[in-house]
């Protein structure tokens, strides 16, 4: 790559960093508003108890449930994309990695929260450390959690050195952005015995952090599989629900792909392509979907056990059917569009399959943990009916902003495509094609699509 058209890379990834618009402005402001209105409606809560919410004696566990749940499966984005495709040699990973990387940070971050919000006195969230036994899944999900976002922020911030040492450089950042640049880029210079160690640290990582994110969302239905509850106490769950975290992990980092190509124009860089090969990895974990949760409802409804089928019921054509099939309805659309539209319209059929995805997603989690909780009726329970108020659902809602909010920061600070490993892959791609060309003259000299 040549010293112009590397300036005109960095130029182009930088921007966002550089240049700011009024729009990112007033989307900071709203998305402060609705962090705000969040944060406000907590504070009603801590004030007033959890008799603000709909939660009650027999359905302790609600929307703060299904969010924590579902941003903790969110977080396996950076998992699927960053980790298992750096360790397969996917050289076609490169420009998304950091983009799918930011997500599981952030997702952790929100999911952890949701605990919080759960707890009527969030004082005593430390008693599940300090006293909790060691048997208690409880206690081994705070622990997996823990440890997997300390290791995803190291494994976020390890990629980024080489990038601050490129905007520590650049004479257009200054002030206090500058000296963070400096901070993060630890010393870095681009010598070879920088980058082996560099490639070596990344490697490593990446190893490491697949059965940490794996152990994590299969302790997370430990919590529920671990109770003799009907419909959770199932050993399909913990891979049931590791399939669903990498499903919507996909379909999350889909997302926010599109809203970057399209905002920062890097239409370059996250190509068709791209789309296409997180298209089938999103048709395929669908199958992988369709594949456990047939196995999970046609294996209780056959046995039709009494407490199960209560549970069962509920869902097929009781009070929880609508949700229900809606969700099942979103996950029916998704695989059509990826299976039929994808060839044709890579980037909008995967793009809209993905927001089915998620929505689908969500519903899922509310309908694993409040159905079977609401219907413990008649055996020593007492009988409780949950509707979630609207201090959850703007909890709920400041969430989500907050979760965006945090994106856009990091988008505003660091380079959300890393540089120098779209910068390598150029690179690579230009020597590949130099080799070919000296068995093939006709070969062109333009980089290839992937």
């Amino acid at each position: 790559m040549s010293n112009a058209d590397q300036e005109k890379m960095v130029e182009q990834l930088t921007r966002p960093i550089l240049k700011t618009g009024a729009f990112y402005y007033v989307l900071v402001l709203g998305l402060l508003m609705g962090v705000g209105w969040g944060f406000f409606a907590w504070i009603c809560q801590l004030t007033s108890g959890l008799q603000v919410t709909g939660l009650n004696n027999s359905v302790a566990w609600g929307v703060y449930i299904t969010n924590f749940v579902f941003f903790i499966g969110i977080s396996h984005a950076g998992t699927l994309i960053s980790a298992i495709l750096r360790v397969s040699g996917a050289e076609w990973r490169r420009p998304i990695t950091r983009a799918a990387e930011a997500i599981t940070v952030f997702a952790l971050v929100l999911g952890a929260s949701q605990i919080l919000f759960d707890l009527g006195r969030p004082d005593r969230a430390l008693n599940v450390v300090l006293y909790g036994p060691l048997r208690s899944p409880l206690l081994w999900d705070v622990v997996c959690i823990s440890v997997y976002l300390l290791s995803s922020i190291f494994y976020l911030l390890l990629p980024l050195i080489p990038d601050m040492a490129i905007l520590r450089d650049q004479g257009q950042v200054t002030g206090w952005r500058k000296e963070l640049h400096r901070i993060l880029a630890l010393g870095w210079n681009s010598n070879p015995e920088q980058k082996r160690r560099l490639e070596k640290a990344i490697g490593i990582m990446a190893i490491l952090i697949i059965p940490i994110a794996v152990s994590v969302h299969t302790v997370v239905s430990w919590i529920f599989g671990m109770t003799i509850r009907p419909m959770w106490h199932s050993t399909i769950l913990g891979p049931y629900f590791v399939v669903g975290a990498i499903f919507s992990g996909i379909a999350a980092i889909i997302i926010a792909m599109a809203v970057l190509r399209k905002v920062y124009h890097f239409e370059g860089y996250l190509k068709p392509i791209h789309f296409n090969y997180l298209g089938l990895l999103l048709l395929t974990m669908t199958a992988f979907w369709f594949y456990f949760t047939l196995a999970e409802y046609l294996t209780t409804g056959y046995g039709a056990l009494p407490e199960e089928w209560e549970v069962f019921e509920a869902k097929m054509q009781g009070e929880f059917a609508l949700m229900f099939w809606i969700m099942v309805a979103c996950m029916t659309i998704a695989f059509f569009l990826l299976l039929l539209g994808m060839k044709r319209w890579a980037i909008g059929a995967t793009v809209t399959a993905s927001a089915f995805i998620v929505v689908g997603m969500w519903l899922e989690r509310y309908t694993i943990v409040v159905p079977t909780l609401q219907k413990l009726t008649g055996r020593g329970y007492e009988m409780g009916i949950y509707r979630p108020s609207w201090v959850e659902v703007s909890i709920t809602a400041g969430s989500i902003c907050g979760f965006i909010l945090l994106y856009v920061i990091f988008v505003k600070l660091f380079p959300i495509i890393s540089i120098w490993e779209v910068e390598e892959s150029e690179e690579a791609a230009a020597e590949r094609i130099k080799g070919m060309r000296r068995y093939f003259p006709t070969v062109s000299s333009a980089p290839t699509e992937g």
